[in-house]
């Protein structure tokens, strides 16, 4: 007779190998799955669950997100995401590392969680370069091998500027690609190649690239999956013409879902699990779902213990109700149940020394954010602008003719939103950058953060130049946050304090912080279907076309500067 901890039986059972559900009981051992069968003879326990014709599946598995994205810290991201069935995340905590280098992300790191957490190494920090942004941290060769000594780091993060990978020359990020593949040749290499094409997407697999997790068309998902790729999809990508692309060419084996970033309020309604009960819905059988966010990530990542139900496997599983719904009525995480796990988990606020007292810059009165030009002293001017589309974080690089008068630019008339970005890591004396955006802030009032993707100095935007100031003294005063006001009046506001980038408070707290910094910009007339991260992301140096740092605006693709003003043509 054999002993084991847990039988499972009267389930349906989801077997990844045959991609469909079987009855047969199932049995745990020491914390992972023993043996799998119709009958279980010669087998005693002391626990048996009777499951009643419910759904076994195995623990969702999330390839690619960031922990520090969702401005939270790895035990209050695994107490939350584990009730929605999350039981393993691959993390790329880049944002904590472009403030605080190597020391901040291993100190952001060593918290524990109640899943399991393994890591893509940064490699992109900076996301461009010192000409093109200020960050508090540096990723170069002697910190990627000492990462790679560290057995949970299993991929290679998201690989962000175009030009170096494809560049002719010798690039940092070409020999940290070499690196990888010498000391670890099965290492995924993890892009982020948003609407490349063609010989752009060969030269950037040519040169060691193996994933892609960003914004999709079906087009560009058949062009990738045809090339080699491994696509990973997330939400701003599951549209009918994705979702049917994979279907229609059962493209299963060679794409999985992932959250990317998934913001506090949402985490409050779920995970991974939203993406699954999507795709479920747009079409999807509920088995092929469930398969690509189980076992093709694990398989995608390495990770042979997981993502499935079968002997020697990890027995992370969910118990599903209602399957078209993927209605979860309990999560188990080695073989326990999520709430005993949740329960005895502490809730000590997490301070890594690293990433506090951050936000070093000088406070802004009025006249810094007094737009001028030395093209001409009255007249007009060609402006240089960012405009905001409603989907995703891509952006438009549109001109329009302003007034000028006395070298003051006339804006404010002209539907526009100033925004400023100000280096805030005590390394450039706090030196600003202006420009415009049009589709941000319409109505009277400013938005601002530390949390501005990837260099995370501080930027805000605005209409209203009294409130830009007092968000600026405000994020100063509490080390970093995201801030809203209404007219000159702060009316939302989410503390950040560790790193600028992260909060340490529970995420029912932080969430309803979030939610209202969301609620308030849609009041303000801003439009997107994630208005947290477009304003965000308007720093994203790598995310077209066109964006601002502290050094000004930069045409993506070329990476090239691009002067604010010029003269009329006209």
């Amino acid at each position: 007779m054999t002993q084991v901890d847990l039988i499972i039986k009267n389930a349906h059972v989801f077997n990844v190998y045959l991609r469909k559900f079987q009855d047969v009981q199932v049995s745990i051992k020491n914390g992972k799955f023993y043996w799998i069968n119709e009958h279980l003879p010669n087998l005693t326990t002391k626990q048996v669950i009777d499951l009643r014709g419910k759904y076994l599946i195995p623990g969702f598995i999330d390839a690619h997100m960031h922990i520090d994205s969702s401005m939270t810290t790895p035990k209050i991201m695994g107490n939350a995401i584990l009730r929605y069935g999350t039981t393993t995340i691959v993390a790329d905590d880049h944002e904590v590392t472009n403030v605080a280098g190597i020391e901040g992300l291993k100190d952001f790191i060593s918290e524990d969680s109640p899943i399991d957490i393994f890591f893509g190494i940064p490699s992109s920090v900076p996301s461009t370069n010192n000409q093109m942004e200020t960050i508090g941290g540096k990723i170069g060769i002697a910190e990627i091998k000492d990462l790679l000594d560290d057995p949970r780091f299993i991929c290679l993060g998201e690989v962000m500027n175009f030009k170096d990978v494809t560049s002719k020359n010798d690039t940092l990020i070409k020999n940290i690609i070499r690196i990888c593949r010498k000391q670890k040749p099965t290492m995924p290499i993890e892009g982020h190649t948003p609407a490349y094409h063609g010989e752009d997407l060969a030269k950037i697999i040519f040169n060691g690239v193996t994933t892609d997790h960003t914004q999709q068309t079906g087009k560009l998902v058949d062009e990738k999956i045809r090339n080699g790729m491994f696509v990973e999809i997330q939400l701003k990508s599951m549209h009918p013409d994705v979702i049917n692309t994979i279907m229609n060419n059962n493209y299963y084996e060679h794409v999985a879902l992932v959250t990317d970033d998934s913001m506090p309020d949402t985490l409050l309604k779920g995970h991974l699990n939203l993406l699954v009960r999507k795709a479920i819905k747009m079409g999807m059988t509920p088995e092929n779902a469930i398969y690509i966010s189980t076992y093709t990530p694990a398989r995608h990542m390495g990770l042979w213990d997981r993502g499935a139900i079968a002997p020697g496997r990890v027995a992370d599983f969910s118990i599903v109700d209602n399957l078209q719904e993927l209605s979860i009525s309990e999560v188990y995480k080695g073989g326990i149940s999520e709430k005993n796990i949740i329960k005895n988990t502490s809730s000590t606020k997490f301070i890594p020394k690293s990433l506090i007292n951050s936000v070093q810059a000088p406070k802004l009165s009025k006249k810094d954010l007094i737009l001028k030009t030395n093209l001409v002293d009255n007249g007009i001017v060609t402006a240089n602008i960012i405009q905001i589309n409603e989907v995703g974080t891509f952006t438009n690089h549109i001109q329009r003719q302003l007034k000028v008068h006395n070298h003051i630019v006339d804006w404010q008339t002209n539907g526009l939103a100033l925004i400023m970005v100000q280096e805030r890591y005590g390394l450039n004396k706090g030196k600003i950058a202006l420009g415009l955006v049009d589709r941000g802030i319409i109505g009277d009032g400013a938005v601002g953060a530390t949390w501005c993707h990837d260099h995370h100095n501080i930027m805000i935007m605005g209409t209203n130049i009294a409130g830009m100031i007092n968000i600026q003294h405000q994020l100063l005063e509490q080390q970093g946050g995201y801030i809203v006001t209404k007219k000159d009046r702060i009316v939302a506001n989410a503390p950040l304090p560790i790193g600028g980038v992260v909060s340490n408070e529970p995420l029912s707290t932080l969430g309803s912080q979030i939610g209202k910094i969301r609620k308030t910009l849609v009041e303000l007339g801003y439009k997107n279907t994630n208005e947290i991260m477009s304003f965000s992301t308007l720093s994203l140096l790598v995310s077209p076309t066109l964006k601002i740092s502290d050094k000004g605006l930069f045409e993506v693709k070329s990476q090239k500067k691009i002067s604010l003003f010029e003269l009329n043509k006209n």
